[in-house]
């Protein structure tokens, strides 16, 4: 299982399945393909097959997930899901010590490739949580993000080359 599949399905389960809640901004929602993001798709029949092929090409590659270890690279992705690509990119840059453009060029790959990815992981993680927590629909909808932003180190640290996964954080 490629690092990609191993994200994606930990992704999925965090977006569930159909949704088309009044007060998400994202409007009609199905394995968190928006509507808002894609208002040429039927979200009601979408399939996860199809799901994944738009999550692969629109956000783990316009990410540069690929180019992250598959721990960060989870949290990149998960990012970019929730957030948009241009602002996971940005927390990226910012992690590994560029300019924060959000776009992937040679200086923030050279800087990837340098980076410990555990210490990117924690700085954009800890980013994302400030910036989310501080979100007006918070009050909303912050219940559901506390638990996936806090399950998300325990399943980065989990991913591997080999398909082992973290579904849950330790017990105790």
């Amino acid at each position: 299982m490629t690092a990609f599949d191993q994200a994606f399905e930990i992704v999925v389960g965090h977006e569930g399945g159909y949704s088309d809640n009044s007060q998400d901004p994202g409007g009609e929602t199905k394995y968190g393909i928006s509507k808002r993001a894609y208002p040429n798709i039927n979200i009601g029949a979408l399939t996860l097959d199809q799901a994944k092929a738009i999550y692969q090409t629109d956000y783990w590659n316009k990410a540069g997930c690929d180019l992250c270890d598959p721990g960060l690279a989870l949290i990149v992705f998960d990012a970019a899901v929730n957030n948009g690509v241009g602002q996971a990119v940005r927390w990226l840059q910012g992690a590994v010590g560029v300019t924060a453009d959000g776009v992937i060029g040679p200086a923030t790959k050279a800087a990837i490739q340098k980076a410990k990815a555990e210490e990117a992981l924690v700085a954009l993680h800890a980013a994302r949580i400030n910036m989310m927590a501080n979100l007006p629909t918070w009050k909303t909808f912050g219940r559901g993000w506390s638990k996936r932003l806090a399950q998300l180190p325990f399943q980065a640290a989990g991913m591997s080359d080999n398909g082992a996964s973290v579904d849950q954080p330790p017990a105790g």
